[in-house]
């Protein structure tokens, strides 16, 4: 084995909120909105207005736990501190399952664009060829992938902001009446639990904005600049999804004219911009698939490095890093790997693995903070009480109420995954008589 390297602090606030943002995908509002559509009724915005104010309770809580622990572990060393080593294992273990499924989830979204305009290659070369590049541009060094990464993002937002301005010329031209109008956002056809019902759909939109909790130990000054970018993050993503959705809804109040509703976003392209703008568009959710991968699969590894140092698994494989590239290049070729099971799962099961690890997440991050509150928090005054158990408690009950909306597939396989996760730290605990090893956290100020 090589000489060990480590995780060096090379990330700005620019840089985390682009792999924030990367991670989230703001393409992926186009791939639901047809869906979305039809489930409320033509309120889409709403449904994300909704599950914004959802989001923003969870993103205060990410922030007030990576100032106190801003290292790489996530919500698994948040639970692991707060709460218990072993629960924090477990809640590491199943959270890893969303970590793992967006790189899968993004080759098989690859596979689907890419056959389609060139249906004569074989299916996997798409898959095997994502994996490939997102696994070299991780490898040879996280500001690399991030200055990519930076790029791509912006290719997505111009294209994001070139659609709402065709959109709003296509209003202006068709359907004046409806340039401010507020059907798209309330009208008699509006219904609370199909409302929520789509809010929770749209949950997956905002999946990535607490993954840069992962980069805590490669950003500079991580207890100021961590907590920014997750609120910020955030905030970028929920305006630019209901700016998108907002005009997009006012255009088209009901997507039953369309041909494939879960297609309805590219029909809508070539609608208002013609075949070059939809050449444009196939590209930009290209672009949306290479970013987020990439993304995904240096969140993950970051995860399994800490889990890694901590000695949970085995440590001379999960915590070692390159000495040259100073990134963990086991860890991003087992993802590359493990992702490669994009050639055996469709987009739907895929999903679904994200769904029971992102709420078990955000769960237990709501959670991390409240029980912080009453561990270790000594002040007891209003101000704190608000913040650290009223905040939570409300993102938690969000949380909750999406936990009622995941189907009995997603739960089968999490439930699954989680006994498997029990088993392992079973044995590797002594029969639980042991505590599993502990982060050595020490603060490093850069």
């Amino acid at each position: 084995m090589k000489e060990q390297g480590e995780l060096q602090r090379q990330l700005t606030l620019m840089h985390v909120i682009v792999m924030g943002l990367a991670y989230m995908s703001p393409f992926a509002v186009f791939d639901t909105f047809g869906i979305v559509s039809e489930v409320t009724s033509g309120h889409v915005p709403t449904a994300y207005i909704l599950v914004f104010t959802a989001i923003l309770f969870t993103a205060f809580s990410y922030g007030k736990m990576v100032k106190r622990y801003p290292v790489s572990g996530s919500v698994y060393t948040y639970t692991q501190k707060t709460m218990n080593p072993h629960i924090g294992f477990i809640v590491g273990w199943i959270t890893f399952l969303a970590y793992l499924a967006l790189p899968m989830i993004n080759a098989l979204l690859a596979r689907i664009y890419l056959s389609a305009g060139f249906p004569n290659i074989p299916e996997w070369i798409w898959i095997v060829g994502l994996i490939a590049v997102i696994t070299v541009l991780n490898i040879i060094g996280l500001k690399i992938a991030t200055n990519v990464n930076l790029l791509l993002v912006l290719f997505q937002f111009v294209l994001g902001i070139t659609f709402v301005i065709l959109t709003i010329n296509s209003i202006l031209n068709e359907q004046p009446n409806r340039f401010f109008s507020a059907d798209a956002l309330i009208s008699e056809n509006l219904d609370t639990s199909a409302l929520f019902a789509g809010a929770a759909l749209l949950a997956l939109s905002f999946i990535g904005f607490d993954a840069i909790t992962t980069l805590s130990e490669e950003t500079i000054q991580p207890k100021k600049v961590i907590p920014k970018g997750i609120f910020l993050v955030a905030l970028i993503g929920g305006i630019f999804f209901f700016t998108v959705t907002y005009f997009m809804q006012s255009l088209f109040p009901t997507v039953s004219s369309f041909n494939d509703i879960e297609g309805a976003s590219p029909e809508i392209a070539q609608m208002i911009g013609g075949n070059l703008f939809l050449s444009f568009f196939t590209a930009g959710a290209l672009v949306s698939v290479l970013a987020s991968g990439m993304a995904a699969q240096t969140s993950a590894s970051r995860l399994l490095y800490a889990m890694g140092r901590d000695g949970i698994i085995p440590k001379r494989v999960f915590g070692y890093v390159h000495p040259r590239f100073n990134t963990p290049i086991f860890n991003i070729i087992i993802i590359g790997v493990l992702a490669l099971s994009a050639l055996m799962l469709n987009l739907t099961q895929a999903t679904s693995l994200i769904n029971f690890g992102a709420f078990t997440a955000f769960s237990f991050v709501n959670l991390c903070v409240i029980v912080h509150y009453f561990r270790f928090h000594k002040e007891r005054s209003f101000f704190s009480m608000i913040s650290y158990l009223v905040f939570p408690l409300i993102g938690l009950g969000f949380v909750l109420y999406l936990w009622i909306s995941l189907d009995l597939f997603s739960i089968t396989l999490g439930v699954i995954w989680s006994l498997l996760g029990i088993g392992y730290l079973f044995f590797k605990t002594n029969y639980f008589t042991k505590e599993p090893p502990q982060v050595e956290f020490e603060e490093l100020d850069a």
